[in-house]
């Protein structure tokens, strides 16, 4: 009997060590794992650098308190300044406080500037920010908010797509929208390039700020660091989790100079955010994913990917509906029989996840190898012939 509180469908498998891009049973058998932890371990279990690291710094020291410098956390704050719109950062522990802190910083910077009634954040309605209390009315969605009551207030939606309602729904108490680039619990919903510049030119000329909530689809999973890069929008506040600790829990809020002004002493803590051992962890994994070389790598193999999977849309016209995303931040929308389909892959040794309307997501580490994605097609390709 569990003594774990059931509010995880868990699946009757467990693992005992992961390699790369693998996971393995305790009897030894071992199964191509792309979900790696939903978009955490990008890259991959086990990575030699990364242990490395974190036995280093175990050694040096572990925890102290934000009360004090620490210099291992200021070091990831410049590489991800250097590297992005950013002028500074707050460290979190995970994406959930991290959309929440982003949360805080807007509504802190318009009382700041004499406007505290300017507090509201629009997002997309179904939309996915966490699993915090503010995060799950932040997403809309009444599955997530159902027993949680009374409805936090300050949140606004509007329909994914839904420009009139978007620009109908800001009010002069609007704050912020808050959007993620490519929506991952959501189905994967690519924003549009053309999108995203009108969002910014939307809240330029209202005067209110722009979050990308960056936890999935950012630290480089589509090729470029961020998802919104290719749009060359700058937003206000970025959110950012998963993949910048490569399987440590780190998450983090970047802002530009504006909005970072109103983030004075006492206005926001946490206790084991931008910890040593966890900064130590996010420098490595920083030094590896944002090189030119990593990024055009994950381009190269993502579009092999991609348009093998697109290959067998065509030949399973009645099982696949369409292929969604971008990088390795792949969706495969069926017809019907999502959990079957999962069940399926998982039988032949493919580990994936859902997301919603009938998608499955697909969440290769960056660094896969091009064997290993012929492997998953070869199974997903078995498994619609099984099911055509």
């Amino acid at each position: 009997m569990s003594h774990l509180v059931k509010n995880y469908n868990r699946k009757k498998i467990s693992f005992v060590k992961g390699k790369g891009s693998y996971l393995y049973t305790a009897n030894g058998i071992k199964y191509l794992d792309f979900v790696q932890g939903i978009a955490v371990n990008c890259l991959g279990h086990a990575h030699p650098r990364l242990i490395e690291t974190i036995k280093k710094q175990s050694k040096k020291l572990w925890h102290v308190s934000n009360a004090f410098q620490i210099p291992e956390g200021e070091k990831l704050a410049k590489k991800l300044c250097q590297k992005t719109f950013a002028d500074s950062v707050m460290f979190q522990n995970s994406g959930a406080e991290a959309t929440e802190a982003a949360i805080k910083v807007a509504r802190r910077y318009f009382y700041s500037i004499g406007k505290p009634n300017k507090n509201r954040i629009l997002s997309v309605k179904n939309s996915f920010h966490g699993r915090t209390i503010a995060a799950i009315f932040a997403s809309g969605s009444k599955k997530m908010t159902e027993g949680f009551g009374p409805k936090v207030p300050g949140f606004d939606h509007f329909l994914f797509g839904d420009h009139k309602l978007l620009k109908k729904k800001i009010t002069k108490y609007t704050a912020a929208i808050m959007v993620e680039p490519i929506m991952g619990e959501g189905g994967i919903n690519v924003i549009p390039d053309f999108c995203l510049k009108e969002l910014r030119k939307l809240c330029d000329k209202k005067k209110i700020l722009l979050i990308l909530d960056e936890v999935q689809c950012g630290i480089s999973r589509t090729g470029d660091f961020f998802a919104f890069e290719q749009s060359k929008v700058k937003p206000d506040i970025v959110p950012i989790a998963k993949g910048i600790g490569g399987g440590f829990p780190i998450g983090a809020v970047l802002m530009n100079k504006k909005v970072a002004a109103s983030m004075t002493p006492g206005t926001h803590g946490s206790t084991f955010g931008g910890n040593p051992l966890a900064m130590a962890v996010g420098n490595t994994v920083m030094d590896i994913v944002s090189t030119k070389k990593f990024l055009n790598n994950v381009k190269k193999f993502s579009k092999y990917f991609l348009l093998n999977l697109n290959n067998l849309k065509e030949k399973y016209p009645k099982i696949i509906k369409e292929i969604r995303g971008r990088g390795f931040l792949i969706g495969i929308q069926l017809y019907k029989d999502q959990s079957r389909f999962i069940k399926k892959l998982m039988d032949n040794k493919l580990l994936t996840i859902r997301a919603a309307n009938q998608v499955i997501r697909i969440l290769p580490p960056l660094n896969v190898k091009k064997k290993e994605i012929d492997q998953a097609l070869k199974i997903i390709n078995k498994v619609c012939a099984e099911l055509k």
